[in-house]
């Protein structure tokens, strides 16, 4: 595909703004980036995969001597608190996930459960205090809303999203062909990652075979 000098401009200012400014929805980044620059044409407007890329090179020249501790801290919160909620079948997703995560940035954890009810008694039974709300997802072009914990951790806050079980499946199936797709990935970029950190792969806990 040939290259779009002006495409990659909005993505690289979406990234520089989506690290300044703590955001982490990629369209609004995007449209912010568009209206600074003037820019009104839908084909110069870049894809999520596109600015997530220009985020991680921002990051690797700007922040490469502080980025590392950064990602690692939340990661290392993420696993104790995939761990906690292993019978869950938790899943880490969003930007610890990705390398994108910067001092503004949560962690997001989805949990597959029919039971959101077992999560809470859980989370109370523990003595852990947390908050319930929304979180809206695009589901097979369809918006919907769906239950959350939030926690708050002292580095950031935890948002734990609760799935129906029925998606379990396919989860597996889409984060499996996310590993393999990032591994390709890395292969074929010629700089060295910009972090040094075990692969976001590992992070993934094993779900429990006993629900």
């Amino acid at each position: 595909m040939k290259a779009n000098p002006i495409r990659e401009r909005v993505a690289q200012l979406a990234a520089q703004l989506m690290h300044e400014h703590g955001i982490q929805d990629f369209a609004l980044a995007k449209r912010k980036a568009a209206r600074q620059l003037g820019i009104a044409e839908a084909h110069h407007l870049p894809g999520n995969i596109e600015i997530e890329t220009a985020l991680k090179d921002y990051l690797a020249l700007f922040h490469h001597d502080t980025h590392p501790a950064v990602l690692r801290q939340l990661r290392e919160i993420a696993i104790e608190t995939m761990e906690m909620l292993r019978d869950f079948n938790p899943y880490l997703t969003g930007a610890v996930l990705n390398g994108t995560a910067n001092e503004h940035s949560d962690i997001q954890i989805e949990l597959y459960t029919d039971n959101e009810k077992e999560v809470e008694l859980y989370l109370l039974n523990q003595g852990i205090q947390f908050k319930q709300g929304q979180r809206q997802i695009t589901h097979q072009g369809n918006r919907k809303q769906i239950p959350c914990f939030i926690l708050n951790a002292q580095a950031c806050d935890i948002y734990i999203s609760i799935h129906a079980r029925a998606g379990y499946a396919m989860h597996r199936a889409q984060a499996r062909m996310n590993r393999l797709s990032a591994r390709h990935s890395a292969r074929c970029r010629r700089s060295p990652p910009a972090i040094s950190i075990a692969d976001p792969a590992t992070i993934l806990r094993r779900p429990s075979q006993n629900r």
